[in-house]
């Protein structure tokens, strides 16, 4: 069978859709699979649906924590290192510094939206390098 320049043409734009697609379904499926860290001991009173956090993750879970509950992520005894900035709970436990939850006479477990930017070298930049685990709420 000869190939007329139409035929190869429609083969050729049927390969490109073709390649489009499969590379379409793929990102869907890359991004259906993204799961954040959830946090082990939450309860389902201090958990709230899929929200999405300042690096773009998606959670299954988030933590919805009054001040007084966010205290207790202190960064002692094994606890995570939390930090409330503008309602938002971030997890600073793996950033450098902030063992046995202190840091610069800050402390985890805390609200330091005001001190963010008042005192922190860091800036808001900080923020971009932790994961969101949840968000402060009123009691």
């Amino acid at each position: 069978m000869k190939r007329t320049p139409t035929t190869r043409h429609f083969t050729r734009l049927f390969a490109v859709i073709a390649i489009g697609f499969a590379l379409l379904l793929s990102a869907c499926e890359q991004s259906s699979n993204t799961t954040g860290n959830a946090t082990d001991g939450t309860t389902a009173a201090n958990t709230t649906a899929a929200t999405t956090s300042a690096a773009g993750e998606t959670s299954a879970s988030q933590l919805t924590l009054t001040l007084a509950e966010l205290a207790e992520y202190n960064g002692m005894d094994g606890k995570p290192a939390y930090v409330a900035v503008d309602g938002l709970i971030y997890d600073f436990t793996e950033l450098g510094g902030w063992e046995g939850g202190k840091h610069n006479g800050y402390e985890a477990g805390t609200d330091l939206t005001e001190a963010i930017d008042a005192a922190s070298p860091h800036g808001r930049g900080v923020l971009d390098r932790a994961p969101v685990v949840g968000s402060l709420v009123e009691p």
